[in-house]
């Protein structure tokens, strides 16, 4: 299940934008490790890498202060230092849905503000990586969900599966729900959640024959959940195919718009 590693001693030439909106199979599937080993590729190839996570809930004490784990291992991965309400819009006390946090605390997840912040770290980066929270149509309010950001957004979209019994259901419906969006499903991690789970192989060959885009690696389940350690199992130049297919998504698109004008 494993494959041979990736590490970049030289820019990725991944085409601009390089921003990506990652989200999983479920909560608890390794999005964070996911996308810290993104930014750790992207930083070490010379690109000014940061990461994003629009709504965080649950706070641990951390250096005797109180932070969102996800967040500080994002910010730990990259190197660009970006303001945290940059960073995280949303740092929420109670680990429960968003939607349910924000009530407790009186608080209204507002689109705009997370697209402000987005448009911020990108002016000071060469590469966003944005994690979702939990699965892809987590609520974040009363009518928004992580659906709904990714689409304003607009980034073309890696998904984690976590391997354990269920998952071929769970990525092929959330591979779906993606698309039919109207987003572009870039890639996909596979990210061993269960070590005893049986038959890992044959389920890998299933989700490569059905999800209809490129595996970019497995990362094997690690005792310590390090950055590094996950990104010696990812290859990111495979998105250099799913760059080229949103950018002419995108041309398509402008010269329908231009046409009905």
């Amino acid at each position: 299940m494993t494959r041979e590693p990736f590490l970049p001693r030289e820019p990725l030439h991944l085409p601009p934008p390089r921003r990506w909106f990652v989200t999983g199979t479920d909560t608890g599937v390794g999005k964070t490790l996911v996308s810290s080993a993104m930014l750790a590729l992207l930083a070490a190839s010379g690109l000014r890498a940061v990461g994003m996570k629009p709504v965080a809930a649950g706070l641990d004490a951390i250096d005797d202060e109180w932070r969102n784990e996800d967040v500080e291992r994002l910010q730990a991965a990259g190197n660009v230092d970006a303001p945290l309400t940059w960073r995280c819009p949303y740092v929420l006390k109670a680990p429960m849905s968003p939607h349910l946090a924000a009530r407790e605390e009186g608080v209204q997840v507002e689109l705009p503000v997370l697209l402000d912040a987005f448009e911020r770290l990108s002016a000071q980066a060469d590469a966003v990586v944005v994690e979702g929270v939990g699965g892809f149509c987590v609520p974040l309010g009363d009518d928004l969900d992580t659906a709904d950001l990714a689409v304003a957004l607009d980034l073309p979209v890696i998904l984690v599966v976590g391997l354990r019994l269920g998952c071929l259901n769970h990525a092929l419906l959330t591979a779906e729900a993606i698309r039919a969006r109207g987003l572009v499903l870039a890639g996909w991690v596979a990210s061993v959640v269960d070590p005893q789970m049986l038959s890992p192989e044959g389920n890998l060959q299933t989700l490569r024959a059905r999800l209809g885009a490129p595996l970019l690696g497995v990362v094997p389940h690690l005792e310590a959940p390090e950055a590094a350690r996950a990104a010696e199992h990812i290859d990111l130049r495979a998105l250099r195919a799913s760059a080229a297919h949103a950018a002419r998504r995108g041309e398509v698109a402008l010269s329908v718009s231009a046409a009905a004008a």
